[in-house]
């Protein structure tokens, strides 16, 4: 399958990150996010966490100005819904989805995939659908213990710099996460290189997102 661009270098487009929390923007879209930083794109982000409370979110702030160093402008902000509980506070935090679409029109969303195992990964993947209309929304995906990872139909290849870029910016920006068996090197590189395998990357690796609809101009 011919590639095509979705991010052009010197195309300046804006992007809104959505994630559950501290760490899942940068673990499902952030090799994403560097690559199309290092090809050129302009880039205007405004980054959300919805839960990072205490530590983490002087961890989620960090990470995301790492990350987002080559952006022409990053607005990051962090909330404190409570983890693990975001069905219970979907009122809540659907009227916060309805104050971020006030202030930002983005071209592109990423947000959690639909049909993510965790329970507040679904809740934020819904009330990103369901309150923003016009832009692309690609969702992305997180490995965990659940064993969820799905058929995604998007991907975003990349090479060497961006995966060890990555890698290094999640160690060295999440101590809180470090004891967990799960949050190591192999586990983002391995799932990096099965998507580039399957996307015949010429960097070897890639991110995956799965795109439900788009409309072309």
């Amino acid at each position: 399958m011919k590639p095509f661009s979705l991010i052009r270098p010197g195309e300046r487009l804006s992007l809104l990150c959505l994630g559950a929390h501290s760490d899942d923007i940068e673990i499902g879209a952030g090799g994403a996010l560097l690559s199309w930083l290092a090809s050129g794109a302009i880039l205007d982000i405004c980054w959300r966490v919805l839960s990072a409370p205490g530590e983490r979110a002087q961890e989620a702030r960090r990470s995301a100005a790492g990350y987002l160093a080559g952006a022409a402008t990053a607005d990051i902000g962090t909330a404190d819904f409570q983890d693990g509980l975001f069905p219970e506070q979907g009122a809540a935090i659907k009227a916060w989805m309805e104050a971020l679409k006030r202030s930002q029109s983005p071209d592109l969303i990423l947000t959690h995939r639909r049909d993510d195992a965790h329970q507040d990964h679904r809740l934020v993947s819904r009330l990103t659908w369901n309150t923003f209309r016009d832009p692309l929304i690609l969702e992305y995906e997180i490995p965990k213990w659940d064993g969820d990872l799905g058929r995604p139909n998007l991907y975003v290849p990349y090479g060497d710099a961006a995966m060890d870029r990555k890698i290094a910016l999640l160690t060295e920006h999440f101590a809180s996460q470090r004891s967990k068996d799960w949050f190591d090197a192999e586990t983002f590189r391995g799932l990096a290189r099965l998507r580039g395998m399957e996307c015949r990357s010429p960097g070897r690796y890639a991110e995956a997102f799965v795109l439900r609809k788009a409309v072309l101009a």
